[in-house]
């Protein structure tokens, strides 16, 4: 993007063009090169035009309200399917969660990135493929490869989700980054609209209640449905419009987090030394650790953007290696834990799914925690830190698509 703005300073409609396609990464390349192309009009004007921070919510238009709308009322209507058609919702649901989100919100990225048609044929060919594949697999509720299948198919939907939102250049790290910074926001977003959801809904039947007017199976077959299902795309579309008004959140929480995570995991790991429990033959321990690792992974991103940003000291950086150290740590327990039990007790889908999330993990984590290193001790780009998460994304990828589409025929359906 740097070398784009710098290749296109004299082209007014191409720096537009590339502004829209991604306004995030453009914003924060051209800071970072306006020191040296101040003195040009063009970039004066659009540094004064990125800098202006507006006091008042976005709205959008009114096309981005009817999409909202009608993409709104077909994820309620995909949501209620089951009902519509007699479907067995825990069959339904447990397979196909994620399209009632992920088709939505891809499309609003294809429509504001202005997607070409081939890449456009290409996801939707993507999710209708996965959507045929996951429920054409056998009604089986306990099997082990359908159910990881099952728990992985959405972390494929939510990648495909990104390559739209990244735009036109995949191989871009720092277009990833910006894509798992608008992840946090979007949570953020929609933790605060759940919230004010729960609250509404209490007032709601709770007026009709002190009236004699049973409202509860009305409003949760229906209502709920269709307002859960709206949800994701609303928190996009404003997180979208409003780009500064969560993507501050995001870092702060995370910068506090990250000395209180390294704090419970030392004692968690001490308490483990003289705990009765024994990690190697408890399941929840692998469980919980997989999806401790994921948040630490989650917090060092936010917490190292709030740095970079505020360019604040060293102290920031201490703490997230050594919050890299000890999930290193924690890690290194689970894998060989893992490694333990398939030598005791052979080979299973479950456990071979674990031991390659693990160590892709745990690889994952020595490569943050050498750039950090780096990043204290000789004082690298902390930047470097960032792509060696976003780097990993597709490695991840590729091992879900290894659960969801081989697993099943290489354990043959066990």
């Amino acid at each position: 993007m740097r070398q784009e703005i710098i290749n296109h300073l004299e082209k007014p409609d191409a720096l537009e063009h590339l502004y829209r396609s991604n306004s995030t990464e453009f914003a924060k390349a051209f800071s970072s090169i306006y020191p040296e192309i101040k003195d040009d009009k063009l970039a004066h004007y659009w540094h004064a035009r990125l800098s202006y921070e507006r006091s008042e919510i976005s709205w959008g238009t009114k096309n981005d309200w009817y999409f909202v709308i009608i993409a709104s009322i077909l994820a309620g209507i995909i949501a209620k399917l089951p009902f519509i058609f007699n479907i067995k919702p825990e069959f339904f649901y447990t397979r196909n969660i994620g399209f009632i989100v992920f088709p939505a919100l891809t499309s609003f990225f294809i429509w504001k990135r202005k997607i070409p048609n081939t890449r456009i044929l290409l996801s939707a060919g993507g999710f209708l493929f996965s959507a045929i594949y996951i429920n054409l697999l056998p009604d089986m509720p306990n099997n082990d490869t359908i159910i990881l299948a099952c728990l992985h198919l959405p972390f494929l939907l939510w990648a495909l989700l990104g390559t739209n939102y990244i735009g036109l250049d995949l191989k871009n790290d720092e277009s990833r980054i910006d894509f798992l910074r608008f992840n946090g926001d979007f949570l953020i977003l929609s933790g605060i609209l759940v919230i004010a959801g729960g609250l509404f809904t209490m007032i709601v039947i709770g007026l009709f209640k002190a009236i004699g007017v049973k409202i509860e199976d009305f409003y949760f077959d229906y209502l709920a449905v269709f307002a859960g299902a709206a949800l994701p795309i609303l928190s996009t579309f404003i997180t979208h419009s409003n780009p500064s008004l969560v993507n501050k959140v995001s870092p702060i929480v995370a910068k506090i987090c990250s000395p209180l995570v390294l704090i419970m995991l030392l004692i968690y790991l001490g308490a483990v030394l003289f705990s009765d429990q024994d990690p190697y033959n408890d399941r929840n321990f692998l469980l919980v650790f997989n999806v401790l690792l994921i948040g630490v992974m989650a917090i060092i991103l936010f917490s190292l953007a709030e740095t970079s940003k505020n360019n604040q000291g060293k102290g920031s950086l201490y703490i997230l290696l050594a919050l890299s150290l000890v999930t290193m740590v924690v890690n290194g327990i689970a894998f060989t834990a893992i490694l333990f039990r398939i030598s005791a007790w052979g080979i299973t889908p479950n456990r071979m799914a674990i031991l390659g999330a693990n160590f892709l993990m745990l690889i994952n984590l020595v490569f943050i925690a050498v750039r950090l290193y780096h990043g204290v001790i000789k004082k690298d780009e902390k930047s470097s830190v960032e792509n060696s998460i976003a780097a990993f994304l597709p490695i991840y990828v590729i091992w879900a698509i290894v659960v969801v589409f081989v697993f099943p025929v290489l354990f043959n359906f066990r």
